[in-house]
């Protein structure tokens, strides 16, 4: 099918841009939650909270996938990120004995800075992604893009690389919190007494 035969087949069914479906409508809105979720993530002084607004936030984008009928990337975005990065996260916190309450020393003041790093990265995202898939078509008669077959031939074929390099990195993070916990506890409570007076 042509683009413009997909295009008249598009506003002979009555939706268009100005004619939302409620999925459509549902998406915008999760959308909206979720990077306000985002936000309130990096923007907090808490750390815990921070973690907790986190899960919101993954759980938004799933809720994102199920409305784009990509069922099995949205269980597996549940089942890794909020079952295994986030649980990772709040061990991590535990473990080092993060405050609970606010933490002044959460903010390096350099925020205009970071705002800078984050627009720049944003854009070349973008560029990136457009880029890439500009002249990408989906292939309607082909096996649904959300399936498990093709994301698993996707993934093993040209993701194989990055998808280890992330569990190292988790695994990495986790013995240094072990580290970081068993180096407080081996100076002991008659230390910390010492230091606090």
């Amino acid at each position: 099918m042509t683009p413009a035969a997909a295009t008249l087949a598009a506003a002979a069914t009555g939706h268009g841009f100005l004619s939302p479906t409620g999925v459509e409508i549902a998406f915008v809105l999760v959308g909206l939650a979720t990077l306000g979720a985002a936000v309130i993530t990096v923007t907090t002084k808490q750390l815990v909270h921070a973690a907790l607004w986190l899960v919101v936030t993954l759980g938004g984008i799933a809720v994102e996938y199920l409305l784009l009928t990509a069922e099995f990337i949205a269980w597996v975005q549940v089942l890794i990120y909020l079952g295994s990065v986030v649980v990772l996260l709040l061990f991590g916190l535990m473990l080092t004995k993060a405050p609970i309450g606010r933490s002044p020393d959460a903010d390096s003041h350099n925020r205009w800075v970071a705002l800078g790093v984050a627009l720049v990265a944003a854009g070349a995202l973008v560029w990136v992604v457009v880029d890439a898939f500009r002249t990408t078509w989906i292939d309607l008669d082909g096996p649904v893009q959300g399936s498990t077959e093709v994301t698993g031939a996707i993934l093993f074929q040209h993701w194989v690389l990055p998808f280890e390099a992330l569990s190292v990195l988790l695994l990495a993070a986790l013995i240094g919190a072990i580290v970081l916990s068993r180096r407080d506890a081996a100076a002991g409570p008659d230390d910390t007494k010492g230091q606090q007076r």
